[in-house]
């Protein structure tokens, strides 16, 4: 790793309220990038290609609104960025993003996102997910700043590399706040769908547009909405012909 790296790992390490954990580390990671950035927030997501898919951790409450939305509307800059394997970099918000994504676009924009930075964390063919960089104001970064930015990403890819080998050298080894987590609320989501779909006397794909919708007329994450239908405390209506 270069000079920087460690420059940036001593930022991370710098972090106030360190407590252990993959979780707490990558939330240190996205506070340190806000500051060295020069953005508002940044979050982290992991995503892979058996359709493990959430936000793993944020610098702040806002930016993991911002994050989650991507999710709850089904487009945005971390899925762009991770489906074509390269960062997807947007200096002004209100320009071509709004057709790009539009309904995540007015969205971000509502929540005082200006610009937005996706960068893909990756090594070889092998994709774990995608750190943002969100700015309050248009712009490019500095070439200063997206060699930072993309340094914070391989630090992260170091990261979630090192807990999976950990979890494959210890695997009767309860799990702690990881990728595990996300990996278990995307099956309830899975689980969530498939009743939903039952319900609604729809497809999967219907299933997922109404969770969704919900979610984000409810302003509540996916996880604590497919938490209520896989327990039964919220069901869906068929649709009247």
């Amino acid at each position: 790793m270069t000079d920087r790296a460690t420059v940036v790992r001593g930022l991370i390490a710098a972090q106030p309220g360190r407590n252990g954990g993959i979780v707490d580390h990558l939330r240190c990671v996205c506070q340190a990038a806000a500051g060295a950035l020069s953005a508002s927030g940044t979050g982290i997501s992991v995503l892979t290609d058996d359709g493990t898919r959430g936000v793993y951790a944020a610098s702040d409450p806002l930016s993991e609104k911002v994050e989650e939305l991507q999710f709850l509307l089904g487009e945005g800059p971390c899925l762009d960025a991770f489906d074509g394997r390269r960062p997807v970099l947007i200096t002004d918000l209100a320009g071509e993003a709004m057709t790009r994504w539009p309904v995540y676009g007015p969205e971000a924009h509502n929540r005082g996102v200006r610009a937005v930075f996706a960068f893909p964390l990756q090594i070889g063919a092998a994709r774990l997910g995608v750190l943002d960089v969100f700015r309050d104001r248009a712009g490019r970064l500095s070439e200063q700043h997206l060699a930072d930015a993309l340094c914070f990403a391989d630090v992260t890819v170091e990261a979630l590399l090192d807990r999976q080998r950990d979890d494959a050298a210890a695997p009767g080894e309860p799990a702690d706040d990881s990728v595990t987590d996300a990996v278990g609320n995307r099956a309830e989501l899975f689980q969530a769908q498939g009743m939903v779909m039952v319900q609604i006397r729809g497809s999967i794909t219907d299933a997922a547009a109404r969770i969704r919708a919900y979610a984000y007329a409810e302003n509540r994450s996916l996880g604590e909405v497919s938490r209520d239908i896989v327990a039964g405390d919220l069901c869906f209506e068929a649709d009247r012909p």
